[in-house]
């Protein structure tokens, strides 16, 4: 600060500005502006080299705190999360067709990324073989992001994954995502059958992403374990998480994070505000970039996306009750099939569900936008008939 200015603008109260800034944007029409657009941007950097954290962290947050989105959903990426969702009356190898015609369809639509998740010794879910799934998706499509959201590390030896998705990158060059997850992705008996004895490695997710990276690293071709193919090469690596354990890593590696806000959603505000918070820039990322994993039944009408969502809340249902079934078709009414502790426990786990017609789902995702900023929605749908499944993501798109 010097000759009355503070970084080139006139020295006055910053917060007292900085308000009447945004409240101008706000009160002019430009409520979805991203906040790049304002005229307070400019002199962001300056201001970081001269003001208080507590002060920086409100010029990030005063756009969210007064109710205005940093994108519009036009400047919103969106993808999908499939879980390869294996449905009654029908086969594991129907399941693998119906995600080849899916993703298809999604790079068609315009959708960014394509991701399978990591799940053992559950009936409904058909993508334990995680990588497999990805090559067989990314050598159906030509040029959709396709990638794991997540890869389960402590299941697996950091090298072998650095080989495997270097082959897959090697393959298919410039279109995978690695997503790191923490959690076993199945129940602990069957994650001591998976890890052995080292049943302790969820422990030690923070070194093992640091050895992954070692490895994709082009510094470690002196090194005396290399990871060959995926050595040198360019695979981005995401943090996924469903608690602020995973925000902090995240954040101190200046990472891309994911939210699984889908089955986990309590913690997700105060995650990605930890996040937020404490970013680290890095060589692959210079600022937060926020992705949330969200769950989504579109139809015609707002009464037919209902009908079609019990089949969700049945499979979330065997979730909380520990009764797994294949998914299954829909049903007219709930009632007798849940109780109401059943029921408030699918509902909080359904909190961040996008669920209706076109122009529904428009306004929620406006308003979800606006309330968490978040950079990209990732998409996952259970719904029993293929070609609504199809439908729904047609719509989903077109809110966008």
């Amino acid at each position: 600060m010097k000759n009355g200015t503070l970084c080139g603008q006139p020295e006055t109260d910053p917060i007292a500005s900085l308000y009447a800034e945004v409240l101008k944007a706000k009160n002019s029409g430009d409520r979805y502006k991203p906040l790049t657009r304002l005229r307070i941007p400019p002199f962001y950097d300056c201001l970081n080299k001269v003001i208080s954290p507590p002060l920086k962290l409100l010029y990030v947050q005063l756009p969210l705190i007064l109710g205005m989105s940093l994108k519009s959903l036009k400047d919103l990426s969106y993808s999908v999360l499939d879980l390869a969702t294996v449905v009654e009356g029908h086969s594991i190898a129907d399941t693998y067709r119906k995600s080849v015609e899916n993703a298809k369809q999604a790079e068609q639509l315009g959708y960014t990324r394509y991701w399978f998740a990591e799940h053992h010794n559950m009936i409904s879910v058909a993508s334990s073989a995680t990588s497999l799934l990805i090559g067989h998706i990314a050598g159906n499509t030509k040029s959709i992001r396709v990638g794991s959201g997540g890869i389960m590390l402590p299941n697996h030896s950091p090298l072998v994954v650095a080989e495997q998705f270097g082959t897959l990158a090697t393959l298919y060059p410039e279109r995978i995502d690695l997503g790191l997850g923490r959690a076993p992705g199945t129940d602990q008996a069957t994650a001591a059958a998976i890890r052995g004895q080292n049943m302790n490695a969820a422990f030690y997710f923070p070194k093992d992403v640091d050895a992954l990276q070692k490895y994709f690293s082009a510094e470690n071709a002196d090194g005396k374990v290399r990871a060959v193919p995926g050595e040198g090469l360019d695979i981005p690596i995401w943090i996924l998480g469903s608690s602020t354990d995973s925000a902090k890593l995240a954040a101190a590696k200046g990472l891309p994070y994911a939210f699984a806000s889908h089955f986990a959603p309590a913690y997700f505000k105060e995650a990605i505000e930890l996040y937020r918070e404490n970013f680290i820039p890095s060589p692959q990322l210079k600022e937060p970039y926020v992705m949330a994993c969200v769950n989504v039944v579109a139809a015609d009408t707002d009464e037919e996306a209902e009908y079609l969502a019990t089949s969700v809340k049945q499979m979330f249902m065997g979730i909380v009750t520990g009764k797994r079934r294949l998914l299954q078709p829909p049903v007219d009414s709930m009632t007798g099939i849940w109780n109401v502790f059943e029921e408030e426990a699918v509902m909080q786990m359904l909190a961040y569900s996008f669920i209706g017609s076109k122009e529904k789902i428009k306004s929620m995702l406006s308003d979800f936008v606006q309330e968490t900023g978040t950079n990209e929605v990732m998409a996952t749908s259970h719904i029993y008939d293929h070609q609504a499944k199809l439908k729904s993501f047609r719509l989903f798109a077109e809110a966008f």
